[in-house]
């Protein structure tokens, strides 16, 4: 299989109808306006825009800032400026994406009002985010572990204990009350979200046609199937 940023250029070149992904510019600028708001950032703006391209087109660690401030048509003072460095600048990318994400999740988890439920939002929010957004979806993909290990770390960890405290208060109480397994705690997300990611993986590099959207109902069973307990899922002993 093609790898690397060849592959990813030529994943973003790609426009399907049948079931497939349509890149939309002005989706991921919209994003970007609700991380960063007013016309003071649009200059922000269209630098994490530019960051977005160089990265897609060559990867992370080979993009440099010069790179960045040639498609931007900028100064390397004024990246320095809005990001402090190119690390700052891979985390705000990140940050603005996984907040886009956590946005749509939490208006479906507003609306659960049981384990299973909130489970089946997690998952929902996962595959339709995914979907509507594959360009910063594969990006979250490739720049997770440069943010995990790098000066954004904390911030990360903080942003993912936010994130993710709804799902388990929901999971604890599906514990206590015999519909949920007592599982390590660390392996809740991976057994609810570890299959998505892998087909949504696959749709982004062109392996499967069917969009994550689709299906959404074979995955949020799976995900429920994973934690619950045989009465919680209605499995026979």
């Amino acid at each position: 299989m093609e790898r690397g940023p060849r592959r990813f250029a030529r994943v973003r070149a790609a426009v399907r109808q049948d079931g497939g992904f349509v890149i939309s510019h002005a989706d991921i600028r919209r994003v970007f306006e609700r991380a960063e708001p007013g016309p003071r950032k649009a200059h922000k703006r269209e630098l994490m825009a530019c960051a977005l391209d160089g990265f897609e087109a060559a990867g992370i660690a080979a993009t440099t800032i010069e790179d960045i401030r040639a498609r931007a048509g900028s100064s390397i003072g004024s990246i320095y400026h809005h990001f402090g460095n190119k690390d700052g600048l891979v985390a705000a990318l990140f940050f603005a994406a996984i907040d886009d994400q956590a946005t749509l999740c939490e208006s479906h988890f507003a609306a659960a009002t049981t384990p299973r439920a909130i489970v089946e939002a997690s998952v929902r929010s996962y595959l339709e985010w995914v979907a509507a957004q594959p360009r910063l979806a594969r990006y979250v993909y490739m720049a997770r572990s440069t943010v995990a290990s790098g000066p954004a770390a904390e911030d990360l960890a903080r942003r993912n204990k936010a994130r993710y405290r709804v799902l388990f208060d929901w999971l604890d109480r599906g514990v206590a009350e015999g519909t949920v397994r007592a599982l390590p705690r660390e392996t809740y997300v991976p057994l609810m979200i570890g299959p998505s990611e892998t087909y949504c993986r696959a749709w982004l590099s062109e392996r499967v046609k069917a969009s994550p959207a689709q299906h959404v109902a074979v995955f949020t069973e799976a995900a429920w199937r994973a934690v619950a307990t045989n009465t919680g899922s209605g499995l026979k002993t």
